[in-house]
């Protein structure tokens, strides 16, 4: 008999953002939603200056390519500020996107990282310097309210508006509700994967001033692809 196959450790791409029609598949926001003065703008970028490079590496696993169109541009200006009669309601400071959910005939379409280790993003920080060191990533899988997230500060390397691939292992997101870090030992439901964004809360650090962000890939990934120091 032959023996059962064992899990697929290839990249899985979870999200390309790299063609015009990438911009439906997502729902973005901010603060100004609510009574904020925040803005938020989620367009193509299709600048040759600002064209993700292929990824590094050579071989049929990376699935790099060299002839992209653009990519996604996340950007506006983060305030603090809040519209009048607002100011003892909301906090302002906030901004962010996230992929739609994917209903389907059969319930909803989700995505299956079980077998990989680390979350893999191709981006691009731009904006003024001071914005960079409040993004964070977000992950929403199934469960019974829509208040959870598992969330991981975004680190940069670079702080020259180039492309650059950041990892960040599964096993250090924490889980949040409603933006309070949840202390109880929770694992994250990897088998059901409903959505990963991305946001920028200069409510939590007071920070201020234009923000953009572009985004190429988001993919899982395992040890063998991991090209830089991972996030922790």
């Amino acid at each position: 008999m032959q023996g059962a196959e064992q899990p697929s450790r290839a990249p899985l791409t979870l999200f390309a953002l790299n063609t015009p029609e990438a911009i439906k598949d997502y729902a973005f926001g901010c603060d100004a939603d609510v009574g904020g003065t925040s803005t938020v703008h989620f367009d193509f970028d299709d600048d040759p200056a600002h064209t993700p490079p292929p990824r590094p590496g050579t071989g049929s696993n990376t699935g790099s390519s060299s002839n992209k169109l653009g990519a996604v541009r996340f950007h506006g200006d983060m305030r603090l500020a809040v519209r009048p009669s607002y100011e003892q309601n909301i906090r302002g400071g906030y901004a962010g996107f996230r992929n739609k959910f994917r209903p389907t005939l059969f319930g909803e379409l989700t995505d299956d990282v079980s077998n990989h280790r680390f979350l893999a993003l191709r981006v691009r920080a731009a904006g003024h310097p001071r914005t960079r060191g409040s993004y964070f990533v977000n992950i929403q899988t199934e469960g019974p309210t829509n208040d959870d997230l598992w969330q991981h500060r975004l680190y940069f390397t670079r702080d020259d508006g180039v492309w650059e691939d950041v990892f960040i292992p599964f096993d250090a997101f924490v889980m949040t509700k409603a933006g309070t870090i949840n202390t109880q030992p929770v694992r994250m439901l990897r088998e059901r994967v409903r959505s990963v964004g991305i946001s920028l809360l200069g409510g939590n650090s007071g920070v201020e001033g234009p923000y953009e962000l572009g985004i190429d890939e988001i993919r899982a990934v395992n040890e063998e692809d991991v090209t830089v120091e991972p996030s922790m």
